[in-house]
Parts: C-alpha cells; sequence; structure tokens
C-alpha cells in the first residue's frame, strides 16, 4: 500500500438506501449494519456508506470518484445539488506516533482499520458541516421573526407557516440525533486500544464533540423562540376569537332589540 493514502469524504444526499447499495455492488462488504456499508476493493481501493447521505472514499483519483458517485445515484434519496467535501491524507512512517497535522494524519502503518476509522470520522465532519448550514440557515428565518417582533411589535407568520418551520426544525434535530455517532465508534474499538487512541485523536482534531455541541445550542435557541412566537400566535388567535364573540353578542342585541 503507498505510504500517503488521500481520503475524501463527500455529502451527496439527505439520505442512502444501504440496501440498494448493498444488492447493487458486486461484492460483500467488510461491515454491514443499518447505518453502514464498508467495502474494500482491489489496488488499495476503500468505499464507506452512511445513511446520512455520505460517501468516503479511499484510493479514488477524482474522475473514479465522479463514477463512483454518479454510479449510485438511484440510491440517493434527496440528492444535494452542491456537495459537501472534505479531504484528508494519512501519511506512514515506519515506527512512528499517531501525529495530527492541519489536513494531514501520520501513522506507523496503514492498514484496513486505520483506514476505516479515518473514514469514519471524516464523514462525520462532513455530516456536521451539513447540520451546521442548516441550523445557522434556520437561526437567520428566526433572527428575522425577532427582528420583527422588535419593530414592528407583531411577527407576520401564519399558524400554517409557523408549524411548518417548526417541522423543519424538529426534522433536523431527528436527523442528527440519527445519523451522528461521535459518541459511539465502531465494534473494532473495543479490541484494540491503538485504532481507539487514533480514534479519539481524530475525534478531537475534528473538534466533533464541540461542534456537536454547538449545532445543538443552536437548535436549543431556535426551539426556545419558536416557542415563545407559538405562545404569541396563541394569543393573537384568542384574541380574534373573543372580538368575534363579541360582535356575535353585539348582532345579537341588536336583533332583540329590533324586534322588541
Amino acid at each position: 500500500m503507498s505510504p500517503t493514502v488521500k481520503l475524501s469524504a463527500f455529502l451527496v444526499a439527505n439520505q442512502f438506501d444501504l440496501k440498494g447499495i448493498k444488492a447493487f455492488l458486486p461484492i460483500k462488504p467488510i461491515a454491514d449494519s443499518s447505518f453502514e456499508l464498508f467495502y474494500e476493493f482491489p489496488d488499495g481501493k476503500y468505499q464507506y456508506y452512511f445513511n446520512f447521505g455520505v460517501l468516503a472514499l479511499s484510493g479514488y483519483t477524482e474522475d473514479e470518484i465522479k463514477i463512483a458517485i454518479e454510479a449510485i445515484y438511484p440510491f440517493q434519496k434527496d440528492p444535494s445539488k452542491n456537495w459537501l467535501r472534505d479531504d484528508h491524507d494519512i501519511i506512514a512512517i515506519p515506527n512512528s506516533d499517531i501525529i495530527f497535522g492541519f489536513d494531514e494524519l501520520t501513522v506507523g502503518k496503514i492498514d484496513t482499520k486505520v483506514i476505516r476509522i479515518s473514514l469514519f470520522n471524516l464523514a462525520q465532519s462532513v455530516a456536521l458541516d451539513h447540520y451546521h448550514h442548516a441550523t445557522e440557515a434556520l437561526l437567520t428565518e428566526v433572527k428575522g421573526f425577532t427582528d420583527q417582533l422588535e419593530a414592528n411589535g407583531k411577527i407576520k407568520l401564519s399558524r400554517k407557516n409557523m408549524l411548518r418551520f417548526l417541522g423543519r426544525a424538529l426534522n433536523t434535530h431527528i436527523d442528527i440525533a440519527e445519523n451522528i455517532y461521535i459518541f459511539d465508534g465502531p465494534e473494532l474499538l473495543w479490541y484494540d486500544d491503538y485504532l481507539d487512541k487514533l480514534h479519539q485523536g481524530l475525534m478531537k482534531h475534528f473538534d466533533l464533540r464541540v461542534r456537536f455541541n454547538e449545532v445543538e445550542y443552536t437548535l436549543k435557541i431556535i426551539s426556545e423562540n419558536l416557542t415563545a412566537f407559538r405562545e404569541i400566535l396563541q394569543h393573537r388567535e384568542s384574541s380574534i376569537l373573543e372580538y368575534i364573540i363579541v360582535i356575535l353578542i353585539l348582532v345579537e342585541v341588536i336583533n332583540l332589540v329590533a324586534t322588541k
């Protein structure tokens, strides 16, 4: 295997049909679960599929990467027009300790397990980039509503649109809870201290826990604001209902007077 290996991870869809991919590819995966498929191909090539729409590869040229992604297009649910990408290099230096550089990792040797753990963490990093962008977009919308409230004393938001916005926020939160595994690594870590050290180091190198907490905090802010907006809308609807009742009473009084 080459002493330097390039890793690339792409978020190309909201979700992968892993069962479809497994049936489509002609070889048996090394790792197979409800959320991942890990394959080893000839010439030191690897493909790692995650159910949250990320494909991580090792040993592929740019043209081969495009072909690999296009080949699984039928199994992409809600494909993304703009792929998110991250790259990282692994350098093998005999007897070297694990060293984390800006965009490279130095290890004593490169094997299938090292590749898998590295691709696993790179995929998590790309997924967190996606969720960071998604939550920031939601927060920007919330900021627009709070600006309206500050400027006009009211929000130009219907109950239906508020509920749709709440649904987007909740779905984002659910996707993160289902798809980010920064607290759980592959089972092979349980039996290998070296791989566990590599995994923990990569998590720290990519700031996975910190970035995950930032996304969670942003969602918390969004949730608190939506609760306040919902109360405002409920108060507005209650006021409208009160006005309707008053008008109906007045109409009844007028009719009573008229009949007298």
